[in-house]
This record gives structure tokens, sequence and C-alpha cells, in this order.
């Protein structure tokens, strides 16, 4: 069992957030973390993994304390045996894959964890080689063999699959999900795909304005209220007549979507975004 109650105060572009967090994960859990950019979801889990020194407040981890603001206690992260996958990875680039996962092991841990993990995620064969001769999904797979090489009792994933195509990230959502299974970690994953949520988790924690609300089963929260939310991946920007379309593809299928004049257009090839569809669209 987690129990968290932090306070913390972030300065960012869009001026100053008070995040005031209360919240519990339940042993082996696999929690999404859901919010708009810049809602303090990265933040939340520094914090967790001892990076971010909070304010105030207290974290507690299956009855040890990390953090307690008021007795000046602050669980280095070496010592809270925590899991961290980061969306750029974050390997070490001189270093071979399974010396990048051998850099993970604690103090006196056998090095059968790694050999094991290395099978795991279908790279043995390529131990030998350094993150710059793989492929995008393949620095993903030693990225997360890494920080399960200790047993976390916590695995923290920082939108880990985000940057991949649609294809490698719902294998990846695999093998995750098959892990997680196997090995019975409590999991909180950052994403902004609601297809990827759905797949793995199953409770969302939704981030707004500072604080936490528990918003039930992922198919719950998606499907609730009067929008459905899909995920979609955006294929191109069209102009025609003056006026802008957004084409993506929703599953198997292609939309071609108006987007409105007053509407900022960041968009671009490969992006995933969430389309909510009102009534009588």
């Amino acid at each position: 069992m987690i129990e968290a109650q932090l306070q913390k105060q972030l300065s960012g572009a869009g001026g100053v957030l008070d995040l005031r967090l209360d919240f519990q994960l339940g042993a082996g859990e696999f929690v999404a973390l859901y919010g708009r950019s810049g809602a303090g979801k990265t933040s939340t889990l520094r914090m967790l993994a001892g990076l971010l020194q909070p304010d105030a407040g207290s974290l507690r981890v299956g009855g040890t304390t990390w953090f307690d603001g008021a007795r000046g206690i602050n669980l280095p992260p070496r010592h809270r045996g925590i899991g961290f996958v980061f969306q750029d990875y974050a390997l070490f680039p001189h270093l071979s894959v399974e010396d990048n996962l051998r850099y993970a092991l604690r103090k006196g841990q056998s090095a059968a964890a790694v050999a094991e993990l290395l099978e795991v995620v279908e790279l043995g064969q390529l131990r030998h080689l350094r993150p710059a001769q793989l492929s995008g999904g393949q620095r993903q797979r030693v990225a997360l063999a890494r920080a399960l090489v200790p047993a976390p009792s916590l695995l923290l994933l920082d939108e880990p699959l985000a940057a991949l195509d649609t294809d490698l990230r719902g294998n990846l959502q695999t093998y995750l999900a098959e892990i997680h299974r196997q090995r019975g970690f409590t999991a909180l994953l950052v994403s902004h795909d609601p297809a990827e949520i759905q797949a793995l988790a199953s409770r969302v924690l939704v981030l707004e304005q500072g604080t936490l609300r528990d918003a039930g089963p992922p198919a719950v929260f998606f499907a609730g209220g009067e929008d459905l939310a899909l995920a979609a991946e955006v294929l191109a920007i069209q102009r025609e007549d003056g006026r802008a379309w957004l084409l993506v593809r929703v599953g198997g299928e292609e939309l071609r979507l108006p987007l409105p004049e007053e509407m900022p257009q960041p968009w671009r090839p490969g992006m995933r975004v969430c389309i909510r569809l009102g009534e009588g669209e």
C-alpha cells in the first residue's frame, strides 16, 4: 500500500501551481495518471521517486516512511526501491545493452536478474550492442528492463511509449502488461493516450488544478458523461477552400475533422491525440 499526502508549489509558463495530492495505491495495482500538460503529473512521479522534495506532507510505502516533512524524513532515491522509465529512455550511450542493465543491480544482487530480463524483453541476442545501434522500440525495451532489474516494488512510467509508432507502442504495451502480471509490482503510468490507459491500467487518477480525483476504471472514465473519448493518430493537416482539416486514424479507420480558425494548430503527423465526440457528432 502506498499512502501519499504531498504538497508542492510549482512555477512554470502558466504561472504558479499548488499541488495538493492525497491518494493511495494498492499493492500490485496498475494505475494511470491523466491530465493536461503542465498539470504536475511528472512532478508527482518525481516526488514519489525522491527526485523532487515536497514542501510538506508525508509518503508511506508498505509501512515504511519515505517522506515526512514535519519529522524531517526524506529517504534518498537509491533507498526507495523504485524503477523509473522515462520517455527519452535515459540510457548510457557508452554502455552495451547488458551493461546498462548491470548498472541497475543492487549491491550483492545476482547478475542472473539481468540475463532473465534480457530474455523476457527478447533482447538476449543484442546484449552486446550500444543504444545507438538499436531501434526506438528496442531502446525502450532496454529502459523497461533496466527499471525492473532491482525488482522494484513501485514502477513509475512517464509517457514511456509516446515517441513510438502505433505498432511498436502496441507491442510494448503487451510486454508491459505481461511483465506486470508475472511480477506483481505496483505501477503508476503517466499517459495522454486513452487506448494505452485502457490496455494497461485498472484505475485512473485525474490531476486537475493541483488536486487528484479518482475517476475509477478507464472504460468508465473515458466513456463517461456525454462525450466519448477516442485515441487517434494525426496523419496530415489539409487545407481546402480556405479551411483547415485534420486527417486522423482511429483504430483502422481514417477521419477528416474540421479545425476551427481560432484553434491553435501545433499538429504534426504522428502525434497521438484524444478526440472527444459529443452527442450528434
